[in-house]
This record gives C-alpha cells, structure tokens and sequence, in this order.
C-alpha cells in the first residue's frame, strides 16, 4: 500500500518561512503528480501547487512568486518552500498524489488521488 507523511507545519510571524515535506511510502514504480492543498476553518480545500514527474507545475495565484514546489522523484518526495508568509495562508496544509503505479505481492497496481494526514501553518500577524 501507499501512505503519504508530511511534516514542516508550525508558527511563523508574518513574512516569515516555512517548507513542508511529504514522502510517499511503500514499493512504488512512479507517482505522476504530487502537490499541496490547504484548507482553513470553514472553508473547502483548495489547490495550493502541484507538479508532475516531468517537471510541469501548477499554482493557486495567490500563493504565485512566494511559494515554490519541488520534487525528488527518486525518494517520491514533494517539498513546498513558503516564503513571505501572510495570515491568509494559515490552513491546515495536505499532501496528494496522483496516478501512483506501485508493487504489491508482485502484481503491479495504480491507484489515483492519496492523501497525507494534513500538517498545520499557522501565520501570525
């Protein structure tokens, strides 16, 4: 099976930064996107960036020039670099992967949209 593990969440005073990981475990052949979400207190998840396997990236406009993701496709590991933090982008933070193609009990498997257990960003003003 696959599980996603994020960790890099926490407090920060506004303009500050943070980056957050996320590892996708278990015998996996290939992930094609990996990307983050948020979502804050009663509002719905919402894209923050993704990227694919090949390099092509996606970015809510809001976050667009201060927040940067990244991929090491050989640990299937998703970073997000935070930068110039504001309170608006305090939300509970998610982890995806999609289209994963992995091993298990010697069969090849895929299996579409996982997603981490959440970490939180909290900006204060």
């Amino acid at each position: 099976q696959v599980q996603l593990v994020e960790s890099g969440g926490g407090l920060v005073q506004a303009g500050g930064s943070l980056t957050l990981s996320c590892a996708a475990s278990g015998r996996i052949v290939s992930i094609n996107a990996m990307g983050w979400y948020r979502q804050a207190p009663g509002k719905q998840r919402e894209l923050v960036a993704t990227m694919t396997s090949g390099g092509s990236t996606d970015y809510a406009d809001s976050v667009l020039g201060r927040f940067t993701i990244s991929r090491d496709n050989a640990r299937n590991t998703v970073y997000l670099l935070m930068n110039s933090l504001k309170p608006e982008d305090t939300a509970a933070y998610y982890c995806n992967a999609d289209r994963i193609i992995y091993k298990d009990a010697g069969i090849f498997r895929n299996g579409n949209d996982y997603w981490g257990q959440g970490t939180q960003v909290t900006v204060s003003s």
